[in-house]
């Protein structure tokens, strides 16, 4: 008897408003209200398909759960875009950010309520599933570190930097035996966690903590830190490395990304290449197990500065 292999599927994953209802409540806002981005939930649909449906339909539905509040989240990321296209574009110019100290930053930004919870957060927050590199990056903390995680039978975690508390949301609903603390800076960033947190039944977990680590360290028992997108809104990326390095278990591993090229209201120290990254974590002591690199999109031009995604994990 002949055996025959059946051939996947070409047909590209499409959404059903029946089984993804707040993904049609945000496409249906979009296309009212932002005709930039009116096909941008359909095209992230067919490029990574169920599992990011799925995914990202559950944050959807249980963070935003009406059509207002969808449609308020949308426009808080249509406003985070705007601004970051318009930084952007004077980036490509000028190849530098502009000057800023942290000082500045934070109270432009992670001080900022308004910003904060009507654009910063929402738009940070919808930007990991409908920006393909940010995804791509979620993915692989998922596949890589969370797993390990799992296959170690980790009890624990520490996540400094916690912004809108998605990485520390997967990893907890991923592992329901975990328990987590994240830090941060940022009250409006703390309260928007914890409301998604609970949203999703895993706030019972986890504990945040207005903290900066940098000024006031944590004990040096961590097991199994993440600290994503951080590097790039200080002055001295290395200090804070070392910082974090000293907290760690001598068995610990770190889950470590920056942003590059990516010009944004608090992006201070700019990271042109992985390999500058990769320095810094080196320099401060860590050795590289394996890492990630994904671009927003591609250059309009030979030699113009893309953004890219770089994550790490180290030991």
């Amino acid at each position: 008897m002949s055996e025959t292999t059946s051939l996947p599927s070409t047909v590209p994953f499409r959404l059903d408003g029946d089984t993804h209802p707040g993904l049609a409540r945000m496409t249906a806002a979009l296309r009212l209200k932002h005709r930039f981005a009116a096909d941008i939930v359909d095209r992230c649909a067919a490029l990574f398909g169920a599992r990011w449906a799925d995914e990202f339909e559950l944050v959807v539905s249980a963070l935003f759960p009406t059509a207002e509040a969808v449609a308020a989240a949308v426009k808080g990321y249509a406003a985070f875009v705007m601004q970051s296209m318009r930084l952007q574009a004077a980036f490509e110019v000028e190849r530098r950010y502009k000057p800023k100290t942290y000082d500045q930053a934070a109270g432009e930004v992670y001080f900022n309520e308004q910003h904060m919870m009507g654009e910063y957060l929402p738009g940070l927050l919808l930007s990991h599933f409908l920006w393909p590199h940010h995804y791509r990056q979620l993915r692989f903390f998922d596949d890589a570190f969370v797993d390990a995680m799992r296959v170690a039978g980790a009890s624990s975690f520490v996540e400094v930097g916690i912004g809108t508390g998605l990485y520390s949301g997967l990893l907890l609903r991923r592992l329901p035996e975990v328990r987590g603390v994240g830090f941060d800076i940022s009250p409006f960033s703390t309260r928007f966690t914890e409301a998604q947190l609970h949203a999703l039944g895993v706030g019972d977990r986890y504990e945040t903590q207005l903290r900066d680590v940098t000024a006031d360290p944590t004990d040096p028992r961590v097991d199994w830190l993440v600290c994503v997108e951080v590097l790039e809104h200080l002055e001295d990326p290395v200090a804070f490395l070392r910082g974090l390095r000293a907290t760690m278990a001598p068995t610990a591993k770190a889950f470590i990304t920056a942003a590059l090229n990516a010009a944004h209201a608090d992006h201070i120290y700019l990271y042109r290449t992985p390999d500058d990254v990769l320095a810094h974590l080196q320099e401060a002591g860590f050795t590289l197990e394996q890492s990630f690199v994904g671009a927003a999109y591609k250059p309009s031009a030979p030699g113009v500065p893309v953004p890219l995604a770089a994550a790490f994990i180290v030991y």
